[in-house]
């Protein structure tokens, strides 16, 4: 085993940048996910998020023949698919869809379960989604308050929650994914809105309202710039109307079921609620297939457990390659202040 992780490492030699295409969205990471991917001729990888396609474009530049499968749910990101598979023939497959879609999509290709070689998770909302007014995920451009990655599905968008959500129920929203410490204000005065017939339809309308319950309290984010008091509801709501939690538990199991024996997975998330979902399972701490909500912790320091016990309990079909997580290097926060909260972590998968 070891052996092997010394070959993956000796392989994924730092390489110089290789120039992509001007894109809207900037790759977080790129080369140290790059570097333990380790993209060899032959291989099949899979971009669970496609986005604007700067890992996907990077990966095939390594070599000649190592095909892409690209995975997104946002038809904007779809059509770039499409776009880069015109550039690459033959070596970029696009799919339209969520994490739980893929294994419909890979069984109408014709694929089947261990047999890719790497797999890429970058998590969160793309600069796109950002930048785009009407798609409603952005503080400071106006706009409805949609925040659906997929626009075209028929499903609830955050005005939707907004106006039809208890209390009980917002409160639990913006608490949990949000890590809010006014959700319960919060809720309360998008409770007082309705009776008040002042629809939250934008997000002005919302961002105003979030402003007057928390008196214009000053924020500041990792960089020790301003930050607006509406940013975690924000981050809240999109979690929700997109299911995104339960959508990143389920696509490390599929990618447990997907990899070879000797597969790696990078993910890159955004938030300590995404790496902490990969983190447990990466340890082994999982119930039925989930994510424990808590850490793994001895529940009685004087219980002694024996060597099988304790080899059921942390039970785990990955390996992380390296021993801390990997954070953005300061000259890439400056040069993409949105990587500033950026984790990677890589695994090889061992049985």
């Amino acid at each position: 085993m070891k052996a092997f992780l010394r070959q993956l490492l000796t392989k994924s030699r730092t390489k110089s940048v290789r120039h992509l295409s001007s894109r809207p969205h900037k790759p977080v990471l790129l080369e140290e996910a790059i570097r333990y991917l380790s993209p060899q001729n032959g291989h099949n990888i899979i971009d669970m998020t496609f986005g604007a396609g700067g890992h996907t474009e990077r990966i095939l530049q390594e070599n000649d023949t190592t095909v892409v499968y690209c995975l997104d749910r946002d038809p904007t990101a779809c059509a770039m698919a499409k776009q880069l598979s015109e550039r690459y023939p033959n070596r970029v497959v696009p799919l339209k869809g969520k994490f739980s879609d893929l294994p419909v999509l890979l069984k109408n290709l014709g694929c089947k379960m261990n047999s890719f070689d790497g797999i890429l998770f970058d998590f969160g909302a793309s600069s796109m989604q950002f930048d785009t007014a009407s798609r409603g995920f952005s503080i400071s451009k106006n706009g409805p308050l949609d925040m659906r990655m997929d626009p075209e599905e028929q499903t609830v968008t955050a005005a939707d929650v907004l106006a039809k959500a208890d209390q009980s129920d917002l409160y639990k929203i913006f608490k949990v994914y949000g890590e809010e410490k006014h959700s319960k204000k919060i809720a309360n005065a998008v409770i007082e809105a309705r009776y008040l017939f002042k629809p939250l339809k934008t997000t002005r309308d919302f961002c105003e309202l979030v402003q007057n319950v928390c008196d214009n309290e000053m924020r500041s984010d990792m960089l020790h710039r301003p930050s607006h008091p509406a940013t975690k509801v924000f981050q809240a709501l999109r979690i929700f109307v997109n299911n995104e939690l339960n959508e990143i538990n389920h696509s490390i199991v599929l990618a447990s079921h997907y990899l070879k024996m000797g597969g790696v997975m990078v993910t890159v998330a955004f938030h300590s609620l995404e790496d902490t979902i990969v983190k447990r399972h990466i340890q082994g701490n999982i119930n039925e297939n989930m994510a424990n909500t808590l850490p793994l912790k001895y529940i009685n320091p004087m219980q002694a457990y024996d060597k099988e016990f304790m080899s059921i309990v942390n039970d785990t079909c990955w390996h992380q390659i390296h021993k801390h997580v990997i954070t953005p290097s300061v000259e890439e926060v400056e040069s993409n202040p949105r990587s500033r909260s950026a984790r990677l972590r890589a695994a090889v998968r061992i049985k």
